[in-house]
């Protein structure tokens, strides 16, 4: 069928058919688009994904809709994600649907076992899939739902008790669900269950759509989140925030905010974004690999498919100037690369290298190395400055703030040295979030355990390098990384897109100097930087080292250093939430990125924006217990 306007009409078979049930199910089980309307967000749970239309009608009624809420979050549940081919057989061929299928189906790679966060709409619409088993996963990430939608009766596993009874802690007094098929064994379950159940008003004849309220003649008992969090009261909207930092941490968490409607404000000692760690001239990310897919493995995943997400939607982030997903290949200089899987949705992932690739990247092929499909590299002050301008932030230089204080009508302030308000003319905020990097703790006025990790840099132009050079044709990573050909115009600046006035260059690095905070670097320092960046790519790239190291003579023009200061957590992981809810409530950090700012900063921020709002996480329940700044 060519694409049209979408069919009304009921019959049981067909595109028709399964539309206008998506429809009835979806829309007028759950009584949507009018529950929603004029709210911030709205959270529907599809305990049976199924091929998506349930979430595709739901999309769809959201972008029709004049007065949609600020988010809409779908979170389904599936044991066997459908692949992007099924999903574009399965979708109706119509111009309501096909699009977002379309969208959707781009999106459906890497489909581990766990949880996945696909986002449309530049962030405002988010499906949060639960790959496994869906009584396991709701019990595991209690997430609130104002809408249920069940499986249909061909499937019985949503209607288990135990499932139904893990749906019901995961709503609120009031959600709505709606179901196909009313049996007594399924009524006499919601019913125990806490639901009010009814035929679906005004349903069509010959309708068996059930609807019901959860409304328990009890006390529900109130659920235990992964995770706590700060949800706004009902009907109170987002208000002001300051952000102190202006890199990829304080960017992430700034643009996160904004799309939820909060007015942020950041500040920064520096007189331009991106001046500190996260003023590289460009950066690889990648997703780590472990035998045991460990959590590291787990996160980095997550944090790459929002990096890609992020960068994806970002316009005018150009793509091939500023960042591109040219795929990383690791060379295990240390020790072997060994995948956790050796077949399945993990090779979307990372795989074994083909000999063609190794050859591009100037390996042998009996090199151990793994190609990571989903990586690249970015220029992170362009990304930086693209994430605040995003609508609703604010950007203020030259603003060196000392520390937060919040004052008895209970919003927070920023201070200078001196004691004094950083400027009289910014309002109070009602929430606070430290991303300051090596200055977090002095601002949040909280002891951190953070570690000063120096790094430094090499980089240079290609016009400048001897001639000969065996540059790989890809980012490489192992010990160290080298991205080997990207338009540059110098640390703390990103190319201009418009006039392509950048040059090709490279960057290589970095050094862990760990314990040194010191700026600038010391003549020494530098030149024992130098040589370890050179050690580096002889063993990272050992065809291209013996003709570039001679350029890494000190005082030879062909290539630069930079350094900055990064800090990072004793277990090396970000620390992401409220620093202390009782005694300092509305003060919260995103902070401790390491050498992993491009691949996790993002994905705090989410999750920051998450906790705040009580809104579905966007990874499992575990791995963000590991990020929580409550774990210390």
């Amino acid at each position: 069928m060519p694409g049209n306007a979408c069919p009304d009409g009921r019959e049981p078979g067909g595109d028709g058919g399964a539309l206008a049930r998506a429809r009835q199910l979806v829309l007028h089980g759950g009584g949507l688009p009018d529950a929603w309307a004029g709210q911030a967000q709205w959270r529907l749970l599809d305990v049976h994904f199924g091929r998506a239309l349930n979430f595709l009608i739901a999309w769809a009624a959201w972008r029709a809709d004049t007065h949609r809420p600020g988010v809409l979050h779908c979170v389904a549940c599936t044991a066997s994600p459908p692949g992007a081919d099924e999903l574009l057989r399965a979708a109706p061929q119509c111009d309501e649907v096909q699009p977002l299928a379309q969208q959707l189906a781009e999106q459906c790679w890497g489909l581990l076992p766990g949880v996945h966060r696909l986002a449309f709409e530049g962030g405002r619409v988010l499906l949060t899939l639960y790959v496994g088993d869906a009584q396991a996963l709701l019990r595991q990430q209690q997430p609130t739902a104002d809408t249920v939608c069940l499986g249909p009766a061909s499937d019985p596993d949503p209607w288990r008790m135990q499932t139904l009874k893990a749906v019901a802690r995961c709503c609120r007094r009031g959600t709505r669900l709606a179901a196909w098929g009313a049996p007594p064994s399924l009524r006499e379950a919601l019913a125990a269950s806490g639901f009010t159940v009814q035929a679906a008003a005004n349903a069509p004849a010959g309708c068996d759509l059930l609807q019901a309220t959860f409304n328990p003649p009890w006390q529900p008992r109130a659920g235990q989140p992964p995770l706590p969090h700060a949800a706004l009261p009902d009907g109170q909207p987002p208000g002001h925030c300051l952000v102190v930092g202006a890199g990829l941490a304080g960017a992430a968490v700034a643009a996160s905010l904004a799309r939820r409607g909060w007015r942020v404000t950041v500040l920064d000692a520096s007189a331009a974004p991106a001046a500190g760690a996260s003023g590289l001239p460009a950066g690889v990310f990648a997703s780590h690999v472990s035998p045991d897919d460990s959590v590291l493995s787990r996160l980095s995943r997550a944090g790459v498919r929002t990096t890609l997400q992020t960068l994806a939607a970002l316009a005018p982030l150009a793509k091939g100037v500023e960042w591109d997903d040219t795929g990383v290949l690791e060379h295990g200089v240390d020790t072997p690369v060994r995948l956790a899987w050796e077949a399945g949705p993990g090779l979307d992932w990372s795989r074994p290298p083909t000999p063609q690739e190794l050859h591009a990247s100037h390996l042998r092929t009996d090199a151990p190395a793994a190609w990571h499909a989903r990586g690249g590299w970015v220029s992170p002050p362009a990304l930086v400055r693209r994430l605040l301008g995003q609508p609703g932030i604010a950007w203020h230089g030259d603003a060196r703030v000392a520390r937060l204080q919040r004052d008895g009508d209970g919003l927070w302030r920023a201070l200078d040295d001196a004691g004094n308000l950083l400027d009289a003319t910014l309002p109070g905020a009602e929430l606070a979030v430290v991303c300051a990097g090596p200055a977090s703790a002095g601002v949040a006025g909280v002891p951190l355990p953070l570690q000063m990790l120096r790094g430094q840099l090499a980089w240079g132009w290609h016009a400048d390098a001897p001639s000969g050079a065996a540059w790989p044709a890809h980012p490489v990573n192992g010990h160290g990384n080298l991205v080997p050909c990207a338009p540059l115009a110098g640390p703390g600046q990103a190319p201009d897109a418009v006039t392509g006035t950048a040059h090709l260059g490279w960057v290589l690095g970095s050094t862990f100097e760990r314990d040194q905070a010191t700026l600038p670097v010391s003549p020494a320092d530098e030149a024992a930087g130098r040589a370890a960046n050179r050690d580096k790519l002889a063993r990272l790239q050992p065809a291209l080292a013996p003709v570039l190291a001679p350029a890494f003579a000190p005082g030879l023009p062909a290539v630069h250093t930079w350094a900055a200061v990064r800090c990072a957590a004793p277990d090396r992981l970000p620390l992401v939430g409220p620093l202390d809810a009782q005694a300092l409530p509305g003060l919260w950090v995103s902070t401790a990125m390491g050498a992993r700012g491009l691949t996790l900063a993002l994905l705090c921020g989410e999750l920051l924006a998450a906790r705040l709002h009580g809104e579905p996480l966007p990874l499992q329940a575990r791995l963000a217990q590991a990020l929580a700044s409550e774990r210390l």
